[in-house]
C-alpha cells in the first residue's frame, strides 16, 4: 500500500527528500498540464512546474492538512502560473490556450498531431474554452492528461461525485459544441478521444 499524502509530509518535514520526490512524482503531471493549461507553452509550462515544486517545499511547514497536499499544489500552480503570465506573456484575450500533450506521447509527436486533424484540434480547444472556467481544468486532466478521477480529486481538492458531475456536465456541453456541422464530417460529430483509466 503506498503510503498517503500526509506520511508524506510527515516524512519530508523530518528531512527525508526521497518522500518529498514520491510527492513530486505523484503530482507532476497535474501540475504539467495545470502550468501548460496557463502557459501555452512546453519550457513555460516547465518553469513553472519547477518553481511549483521548489515553492511547495519551502513552505511544506504551512500545510495545515497533510492530506490536501494536492488541492493546496494546485492553488501554488495557479498562483505561480499566473505570475509567470504576468511576466512573460502579453496575449491577445481572444487567443485560446493551448492544451497539453497527452500522456505517453513526446511533446514532438503532440505538437505535430494532437488529434487526427488539426480542424477536429481546433474545434475542441474552443469548445473547451466556452465552458464555464470551473470545468476547464477537470476536462483537460481528465481526457488530455489522462488522469483517473481520483488522481484528479486529490489535486483540485473535490470530492469524487463533485468531480464526476463536473465532468458529466462538461461532456454534455461539449457534445452539443461539437456536434454542429463541419465541412469535413457528415454526421458532424468529432470523436471526443477517451481515457483508459
Amino acid at each position: 500500500m503506498s503510503p498517503t499524502d500526509g506520511e508524506l509530509v510527515r516524512k519530508s518535514l523530518q528531512g527525508d527528500t526521497d518522500a518529498y520526490a514520491v510527492l513530486v512524482k505523484r503530482y507532476q503531471d497535474a501540475v504539467y498540464a495545470t502550468a501548460f493549461y496557463y502557459a501555452g507553452r512546453y519550457g513555460g509550462a516547465e518553469d513553472i512546474s519547477q518553481d511549483v515544486f521548489w515553492k511547495a517545499y519551502r513552505n511544506l511547514r504551512q500545510l495545515k492538512d497533510r492530506e490536501h497536499f494536492g488541492a493546496w499544489l494546485k492553488i501554488i500552480t495557479t498562483r505561480t502560473a499566473a505570475n509567470w503570465l504576468r511576466k512573460h506573456v502579453a496575449r491577445p484575450q481572444n487567443t485560446a490556450t493551448p492544451l497539453p500533450h497527452r500522456r505517453g506521447r513526446s511533446p514532438e509527436e503532440a505538437v505535430a498531431a494532437p488529434f487526427s486533424e488539426s480542424d477536429d484540434y481546433t474545434r475542441i480547444q474552443a469548445a473547451i474554452q466556452q465552458l464555464p472556467e470551473r470545468y476547464q481544468l477537470p476536462v483537460v486532466l481528465r481526457y488530455v492528461q489522462e488522469m483517473s478521477y481520483k488522481e484528479i480529486c486529490r489535486f483540485t481538492g473535490d470530492s469524487y461525485d463533485e468531480t464526476r458531475g463536473i465532468l458529466n456536465r462538461a461532456a454534455k456541453r461539449l457534445r452539443q459544441a461539437l456536434s454542429e456541422p463541419t465541412d469535413h464530417n457528415d454526421e458532424g460529430i468529432i470523436q471526443w478521444p477517451h481515457a483508459a483509466k
